[in-house]
């Protein structure tokens, strides 16, 4: 089962990631504490004082304390949790979407890492990295079978230090080493273009800090391609989340002024609220507000053109906030299968320097006060990903599918007995597909002319033919043991 569970892995990693990323950003402390249960607190230190003294081998007092807390938060939910130093980095890296490396989009392919395409203007950019570059050696680190966390790893840095890249470019036949100096790198999450006349498309891949600033300059740049554009197409497929507020932004720029976007409800009082579509909503930590700036620049092109919004089971949290707020306000049509059901808000709360606690503190609900908790946003219109069908949709990982995942709220759940037959089949047809060579191998682009689901809302846009699949039915919640 493992090499099944390898083979998968490429289709579970968005939506894995988007279970981690629906936040808030509040370090406050927290001054009204609960009070503490004394008797337990008792035996923990006394566990502790145990094993420091009794253990066969001296151990290290911060890691048990760390693996502690780390235990503790873990129990919860699969999206609480602990960050001590190094995770705190990384995390922070990842919503900013500035890290320190060499600059490029990498996949694997034949146990080696493959260059898909060098970040604009990046050192690796300069240095001549051309997609489709296989990497060999990272620095005297020979790269087959090595994971892809450990070569990103490996390849960040401190800035200014330096790295040796062993490149294999197939279509001049030749190895070749390449000295990259890091830097600092901006990632973008948002690409755009015209698909054809009068129609543009817009692609969000993650919800960070400078996500809002990006889309907005996308939309500027596509405005000025063409203001007359007859329709839009806003892709969220994949998009695995971000920031609460880059949603609420995201969702401001399509829809009227201070309709609700989302509404979040928990235990603290903090955590009831109603978000809307005004600046004061989004701008809650300063900030440019380039979404009124868009809308005046385009006189509010944006909040009537015609809106198709590309949904998958890898659409997660943020992603699906924007759906679900576009969809109650019938805003625009969604398209494609159902979303993750990624329905909770966690927030950051500091407790030093350089550690924090991930905590869920609420679940969202949609304008029309649904819960997606646990089971997603269904599209207006489901759409297979390709002609054929969705022969691989059943291995995505979803929310109802993590260990410990909170419920709805909303009323009983059941569960499909028909999902585990599902995966099974589906875990066949990939790994015959596994068998076949790296260029036979039918793998998504979303944007490209081959792009069925996006085809199909060009479609819809210009008042043509859905293909609408046969096989997608709306999936029951799961419910959990008790």
């Amino acid at each position: 089962m493992g090499q099944k569970l390898k083979i998968a892995g490429w289709l579970t990693v968005g939506a894995l990631a988007g279970a981690l990323t629906t936040f808030s950003l509040q370090t406050v402390a927290r001054a009204n504490m609960a009070p503490l249960p004394l008797e337990e607190l008792q035996q923990l230190a006394a566990v502790f004082s145990m094993v420091k003294s009794d253990y066969v081998e001296p151990v290290d007092e911060k890691k048990l304390i760390n693996d502690a807390i780390a235990g503790m938060v873990s129990s919860l939910d699969p999206h609480s949790q602990y960050f001590d130093k190094k995770s705190y980095k990384e995390f922070r890296e990842g919503t900013t979407g500035k890290f320190v490396g060499v600059g490029i989009e990498i996949s694997q392919e034949e146990g080696l890492v493959k260059v898909v395409s060098p970040i604009e203007g990046s050192p690796a950019d300069r240095a001549g990295l051309k997609p489709g570059d296989l990497i060999t050696k990272i620095d005297e680190a020979v790269v087959k079978g090595m994971t892809l966390n450990d070569a990103v790893k490996r390849m960040r840095g401190e800035p200014k230090t330096k790295v040796v890249l062993t490149i294999f470019r197939k279509d001049e036949n030749r190895t070749f080493p390449v000295t990259i100096i890091r830097e600092e790198i901006k990632t973008v999450s948002v690409k755009s273009k015209m698909i054809e006349n009068g129609y543009g498309w817009v692609r969000v891949s993650q919800f960070q800090e400078r996500t809002v600033d990006d889309l907005t300059r996308k939309l500027e740049e596509l405005y000025k391609q063409d203001p007359k554009m007859k329709g839009l197409v806003l892709d969220f497929r994949n998009d695995p989340g971000g920031l609460l507020d880059a949603a609420v932004a995201i969702s401001a720029v399509f829809l009227p002024d201070n309709v609700t976007v989302v509404s979040t409800n928990g235990q603290l009082e903090e955590s009831k609220f109603t978000f809307k579509a005004a600046p004061d909503f989004y701008l809650r930590r300063g900030g440019q507000d380039t979404v009124s700036t868009l809308a005046s620049k385009t006189q509010n092109f944006y909040k009537k053109v015609p809106l198709v919004v590309l949904v998958n089971e890898g659409s997660a949290s943020a992603s699906e906030i924007v759906a679900g707020a576009l969809q109650d306000h019938k805003r625009a049509v969604l398209m494609g299968s159902q979303t993750f059901g990624k329905g909770s808000v966690q927030t950051i709360r500091q407790l030093g320097a350089d550690t924090a606690l991930k905590i869920t503190t609420a679940r969202y609900y949609t304008p029309s006060g649904r819960s997606i908790q646990a089971k997603g946003i269904i599209p207006d219109l489901l759409v297979d990903d390709t002609a054929e069908g969705s022969p691989y949709a059943a291995l995505r990982t979803r929310e109802a599918d993590l260990e410990k995942h909170l419920n709805s709220g909303q009323g009983a759940e059941v569960k499909d007995p028909a999902r585990e037959k599902a995966r099974d089949e589906a875990l066949k047809r990939l790994e015959e597909e596994s068998k076949k060579p790296a260029a036979d191998r039918k793998t998504p682009e979303f944007g490209s002319a081959e792009d069925f689901q996006l085809q199909q809302a060009l479609n819809h846009l210009k008042r043509q033919p859905v293909k609408i699949s046969k096989t997608q039915t709306e999936r029951p919640v799961e419910k959990k043991e008790q």
